[in-house]
């Protein structure tokens, strides 16, 4: 696979990430069936919560808040047009998902929305980020991370997703190996393949903590801060791991 090739799906990563078991995915899709039929599902309206990033209970106090000052992270761009701080019900969630794989072929989508609807998502929330440089007047080192986690009914899925995941960006076999996250050796981070022409780097992360799929978006000027991105992703998974951490 070309650079050109893993640049266009990169871009759409963490698409791919949002769906469900996306390791079996790549196996359906290859062998589907390529009649794109038409989308057979409406996403219902999404209930936005808007809040200060300091939440402390469920699934969105599981995010890390928002801080001040240099070395902290603000709030970050929009994440999927509902906001940078969002929470949605499993419903939502789960019909977010189904949304995703509407331009797959039928025979697949069928089968995609079955193993979604298998994992059982009681929720997901989604927080974006945005570094805080007090050395960048120009914000070329400045870069943003999305958060998002998804909880699930079965343990084995959230791991057999994030361990899904980390399978299919290595074996595309043109994204960096990303930096490895201290305490959390399954969690696996992939860089966008390396191009001189492009000024923006990308990188996507995966993880299973407990009954939580986290997924992770970043997005800065090459080239990234990799160890200030990877304390910030361990911060985050350790709060999972231990509700009520102060990190």
């Amino acid at each position: 696979m070309n650079r050109t090739v893993g640049k266009r799906i990169a871009g759409g990563a963490l698409a791919l990430a949002v769906v469900a078991g996306v390791a079996v995915t790549a196996v359906i899709v290859s062998e589907a069936d390529r009649d794109p039929g038409a989308p057979g599902w409406k996403f219902p309206p999404a209930v936005s919560a808007k809040g200060s990033g300091q939440e402390t209970s469920g699934l969105r106090g599981m995010l890390l808040p928002y801080t001040e000052g240099a070395g902290g992270y603000s709030r970050g761009p929009d994440v999927e047009g509902y906001g940078s701080d969002v929470e949605l019900s499993g419903r939502e969630a789960t019909a977010l998902r189904k949304q995703a794989i509407t331009g797959l072929p039928p025979a697949t989508r069928r089968k995609m929305d079955d193993l979604i609807d298998k994992a059982h998502i009681s929720g997901m929330a989604m927080r974006s980020y945005a570094s805080i440089d007090s050395w960048s007047v120009d914000g070329k080192h400045t870069f943003t991370v999305d958060f998002q986690l998804v909880r699930m009914g079965d343990l084995d899925t959230v791991r057999a997703q994030a361990a899904g995941q980390k399978s299919l960006f290595s074996g595309f076999g043109v994204f960096r190996k990303g930096p490895a996250i201290k305490g959390h050796k399954e969690a696996g981070c992939f860089l966008t393949p390396k191009d001189t022409k492009e000024k923006i780097d990308e990188m996507f992360c995966s993880a299973a903590e407990g009954d939580v799929l986290v997924d992770v978006e970043v997005a800065g000027h090459q080239p990234l801060d990799r160890n200030a991105i990877a304390l910030f992703i361990e911060r985050q998974l350790d709060r999972i791991k231990e509700p009520g951490k102060a990190v």
